[in-house]
């Protein structure tokens, strides 16, 4: 159970997606309100550390299961993972009651200052500025990091900006870009006891 600022207990929120291509077979599970407890599988060892610390960091429950066609290359594995990561995300906020709906957040690591904000506004929305200095991670492609982040962005309906501030090495600058997402998502799904039901004029997001 998950617990807001005022100490109400509140139902955990999950969500188990499946979606399945000619290209990717993926199987994940999110839990917002979780530990930071991860079992992430997608065949691409640099992009398992980054969601690992995705998870850690946001204090959220990830499992992440990917059989893709990375005999191709590792486009369709990244970013159909971040089509269903977005679409857990969307999912397990449910109507976004109570939640601040905003977050934000500045992270360094080393050399590497980035930047996240995110609106779960309804709007899809992604805004990336980082130029990676290496055009190959591990055996990722950098490029990939931008495919993965509007993906999730635009299933999980948000506004996404993420902006590096400084930064010389591309697995620190890509490492202190997950973490900071992810303290920044942490902020925007958590609970505020002074907002009765969504923080909009409008009534909903």
């Amino acid at each position: 159970m998950g617990q807001d600022a005022e100490g109400v207990r509140r139902a955990q929120r999950c969500a188990c997606m499946k979606r399945t291509t000619r290209e990717t077979d993926i199987t994940l599970t999110l839990n917002l309100d979780g530990s930071g407890k991860s079992d992430i599988h997608t065949g691409i060892g640099f992009f398992d550390h980054m969601l690992e610390g995705f998870a850690k960091h946001g204090f959220f429950d990830l499992t992440v299961q990917v059989n893709g066609d990375l005999h191709v290359d590792g486009h369709h594995t990244v970013e159909d993972t971040g089509i269903v990561l977005g679409q857990a995300i969307a999912q397990a906020a449910g109507d976004k009651a109570g939640i601040r709906r905003y977050g934000f957040f500045m992270l360094p690591m080393d050399d590497a200052l980035a930047l996240s904000a995110v609106d779960l506004c309804g709007r899809p929305w992604l805004e990336f500025d980082c130029s990676f200095p290496t055009p190959v991670i591990g055996t990722l492609d950098s490029q990939l990091f931008r495919e993965f982040f509007y993906a999730v962005s635009y299933s999980a309906a948000m506004n996404l900006h993420l902006k590096m501030l400084s930064g010389q090495n591309s697995h620190h600058m890509a490492e202190a870009m997950f973490k900071a997402f992810a303290k920044a998502l942490d902020m925007a799904t958590g609970y505020d006891e002074r907002i009765d039901g969504v923080l909009s004029t409008k009534g909903s997001l």
